[in-house]
């Protein structure tokens, strides 16, 4: 099995400034490049991580999907999602870095979060053009957060986070999909459906397997994704072990024949065959785009 497949960062391991050494880091991101000259890209988080641009250019990617750096966009992150920079020019605006339990702190509803597409692990429902009305609200928070964050006002963290539920409130409003389908209970079993892939997509892979620890038939569920999600249940476990199989390719160390014992295929070159199919590329094709030696 793998260990190692990624460098994650933890917040202690960046954080040298914050009072909150565990849970939140939240400045500007200027400062926040100057400090972390040395982050290994491509890599994963252990925490939520948001950044807001007021300048710059380049590009960045989330699970392997490129946007472009520009003034009035901003990106969400969960964690366990891989993540690059690759910027041309100064880059400035906010950056936010929050463990679950900082918010779990402060509100009775442990998955609060979890109602925003843009902490979804989508990749293409993370990144969002604000208009400039939402912009400069979103600005107003992110100032007052970093004051708070700097002083030691009495109950600075409950100020923190009061700011930033706002801040997603704001941005959640200008999402082209609403936060959640409108049947409450097609919401529920859809995150139900989507948690049970995260945690199965190795040894489950076909749809009647989910359906039936959702008690409901694959037809059903096949017709619940289609509606909310745009494509079959099938796909959204072969999307997830797609992406798995991504982030393992960028750890060098470990051999075709090892990511495919991995993801529990039966040998290398069924794996590899899935891989192409879906992607379009080989497994050493794709690997090599992320080759630093080349």
């Amino acid at each position: 099995m793998a260990k190692q497949l990624l460098p994650t960062y933890s917040i202690c391991s960046l954080n040298h400034t914050t009072s909150i050494q565990s849970d939140l880091i939240a400045e500007r991101f200027s400062d926040y490049l100057a400090k972390h000259t040395d982050l290994y890209f491509p890599h994963k988080h252990s925490f939520y991580h948001l950044v807001y641009f007021t300048e710059g250019a380049g590009n960045h990617s989330i699970d392997f999907v490129n946007y472009p750096v520009q003034a009035g966009q901003i990106y969400f992150m969960a964690p366990g999602q891989v993540h690059t920079w690759n910027f041309k020019s100064h880059v400035d605006g906010y950056i936010i870095n929050f463990s679950e339990a900082y918010l779990n702190a402060f509100l009775n509803n442990h998955h609060y979060v979890e109602q925003f597409n843009f902490f979804s692990s989508v990749a293409d429902e993370q990144v969002i053009d604000l208009p400039a009305k939402t912009g400069a609200l979103v600005v107003e928070l992110f100032e007052g957060i970093l004051t708070e964050a700097e002083s030691s006002n009495q109950l600075k963290d409950d100020m923190i986070r009061a700011a930033m539920v706002q801040l997603f409130i704001h941005v959640s409003r200008c999402s082209t999909k609403p936060s959640q389908p409108a049947n409450q209970y097609n919401s529920v079993l859809l995150h139900n459906f989507k948690k049970l892939v995260d945690l199965h997509y190795k040894d489950k892979k076909l749809t009647k397997e989910y359906a039936a620890m959702l008690y409901v038939t694959a037809n059903h569920l096949n017709a619940l994704c289609k509606d909310n999600a745009g494509v079959p249940a099938g796909e959204l476990i072969r999307n997830r072990v797609v992406l798995e199989a991504k982030r393992l390719l960028t750890n060098a160390s470990l051999s075709i024949a090892q990511i495919a014992d991995e993801l529990n295929f039966m040998d290398n070159s069924y794996f590899s065959k899935f891989f192409k199919k879906h992607t379009g590329l080989a497994p050493e094709a794709f690997r090599k785009q992320f080759d630093t030696k080349k």
